[in-house]
């Protein structure tokens, strides 16, 4: 088996040598507040697919893709990237570095000195169709929201781990409806 934690010890040692500062600061503690977020962030994607099944939506996924044997590899793959390494790619992507670089354009100001979380409307607006539109389209109508929410709980807190953590909260919850729930959400995963 590979050895994951090699892969990813480059990472966490620059994170804790400082790297990353985005994800530190800001007000408050992590924690409650930024789950419950995510909680409501997965009852707004679910809700109404769950109210109308006649919604579109995607492919259902297929856990056994790999063949039977491959189920477990191939689950807890898909999870540990809908759950941890999607959430927090995006959220440094767009809620970092791409919503300063909407701040910082035209002139290019000094980008890294920008604070993240700083509230501004070009930045809002950038991040907000970024998010929308890099999601298929039969989610786009609960992807805008959700962006805007982001964009709002990173204003509030002021720290972008806030938000990956409000993100990963929501894949999680999701995940765990497709896995547990007798509902038909497969497509979500």
């Amino acid at each position: 088996m590979i050895d994951v934690l090699r892969y990813f010890h480059p990472v966490l040692a620059a994170w804790r040598l400082g790297a990353y500062p985005e994800l530190r600061g800001g007000r408050g503690a992590l924690g409650a507040q930024d789950v419950a977020v995510g909680l409501a962030v997965a009852a707004l994607w679910v809700a109404p697919y769950l109210v109308s099944p006649a919604l579109p939506r995607g492919e259902p996924f297929d856990p056994d893709l790999l063949g039977a044997a491959g189920r477990p590899a191939w689950l807890t793959l898909r999870l540990i990237g809908f759950v941890a390494v999607s959430p927090l790619v995006e959220e440094l992507f767009v809620r970092s570095f791409l919503h300063r670089a909407a701040e910082a354009w035209p002139g290019w100001r000094d980008f890294a000195r920008l604070p993240v979380g700083h509230a501004q409307r070009v930045a809002f607006v950038v991040t907000l169709a970024w998010f929308t539109f890099s999601h298929v389209p039969w989610e786009w109508w609960v992807a805008a929201p959700t962006g805007a929410l982001f964009n709002l709980w990173l204003y509030r807190r002021g720290r972008l781990a806030s938000v990956w953590l409000a993100h990963a909260t929501a894949n999680g919850a999701i995940a765990a409806l497709v896995l547990l729930g007798p509902w038909e959400l497969s497509a979500f995963l």
